[in-house]
């Protein structure tokens, strides 16, 4: 058996094709026990999500996280499953689809743009050779994680090199390893929040909260809390609010180690014996919603502020398949792939087909020996 992968049904002279391979985390396939129990699996038995050795997570994960989370996640899942099916997986097909017809109307060139999900499905190696089989011959991985971290954008990098390894022909590559300063990304993102207040008015604070991760992960170097503070701050500063306006917490917090700081649970059930009974709370590291938001803001904290004495809780929708962040990562995309011909303004498709109907005819001809 060949070491090496290559295409079925190959045809040198092929007119090749650019595509964008979208990234995001992952969902369940279905809010039932078996379902979030393979993705759980999955995704805790990545490396980059925990760093222990295998012989002392391993116990841990199967004989006691496997065997109780996936019933309570069930229910958390079932709470924001829509008929459609997971949120995430819903919203990530919409993005998809408007990005690819917005730089299908400004490019000529054949550009694909796909999603995939590093743990679940659709899995990045499938949808890695499927773009391979349409005849994407440079491949622009852009992982929807604002802030750089090696629990999600590292992870997605080493699903996708892996992947590669077992290729026989590789395409030009490249990575965006994240946007967290991106001046469009920043607009998009304010832009929302002056949306939510032109219906809804102004709460007393807002309340940036981003996915939390082990401090010590910060410690050896990870760049994720000082690039999610930037983002804060250049978002807070484009809002023309004062430091006392925005507070920036972190959620999601598993187990008994320190996490990044100051929890967004701790911080919301605070905020009303400080005389604060209206929040709204952005989360700026989620290009499209999922439980994290749709479930542990909008509901189980929303709930945690009101029984702190809390009135309002507003949480204020990530971005997801807005004009906005569709314009964002356009002007991302174009940026990162400077160089490649399906993207420049001027590409000429008709001529790019001709030559490579011609380069076909000559193949046939050698092969032929004429």
């Amino acid at each position: 058996m060949p070491r090496y992968q290559g295409q079925s049904g190959f045809r040198h002279g092929e007119t090749a094709a650019a595509a964008v391979l979208l990234v995001n985390l992952g969902t369940p396939a279905a809010p039932t026990k078996r379902a979030v129990r393979r993705y759980l699996a999955q995704f805790l038995a990545d490396p980059r999500i925990v760093e222990l050795s295998r012989w002392a997570w391993w116990p841990i994960l199967h004989g006691v996280i496997l065997r109780l989370r996936p019933a309570r996640s069930v229910e958390l899942y079932r709470h924001i499953w829509t008929e459609q099916g997971s949120p995430l997986a819903v919203g990530m097909a919409a993005l998809t689809t408007r990005l690819e017809a917005a730089l299908r109307a400004q490019r000529s060139g054949p550009i694909l743009v796909r999603h995939a999900m590093r743990y679940g499905g659709p899995a990045i190696d499938t949808v890695m050779r499927e773009l391979a089989q349409a005849g994407a011959r440079r491949l622009l991985v852009l992982p929807l994680f604002p802030q750089y971290s090696g629990t999600t954008t590292g992870s997605a990098m080493d699903a996708v090199g892996a992947e590669l390894a077992t290729w026989r022909w590789l395409p030009d590559l490249r990575f965006v390893a994240g946007y967290h300063a991106a001046p469009r990304y920043i607009e998009a993102l304010a832009r929302s929040v002056e949306a939510h207040w032109q219906r809804h008015g102004r709460a007393q604070k807002l309340v940036v909260s981003f996915h939390g991760t082990p401090e010590a992960y910060l410690k050896r170097g990870d760049p994720y809390y000082c690039q999610c503070q930037e983002t804060a701050r250049r978002l807070r500063e484009r809002l023309g609010l004062d430091q006392a306006g925005m507070i920036v917490s972190f959620q999601s917090r598993v187990g008994r180690g320190r996490w990044l700081g100051p929890a967004t649970d701790a911080t919301l059930a605070d905020l009303p014996h400080d005389g604060v009974r209206h929040v709204q709370v952005l989360c700026p590291g989620f290009a499209v919603d999922c439980l994290e938001t749709l479930e542990e803001i909008a509901l189980s904290n929303h709930a945690r502020f009101l029984h702190a004495g809390g009135e309002r809780l507003e949480y204020i929708p990530a971005l997801n398949d807005g004009a906005d962040h569709v314009a964002a990562l356009v002007d991302l995309i174009l940026r990162n792939s400077g160089g490649w011909p399906e993207f420049a303004a001027d590409w000429d498709g008709a001529a790019a087909a001709a030559q490579a109907r011609a380069a076909r005819t000559r193949h046939e001809q050698l092969r032929d020996g004429r």
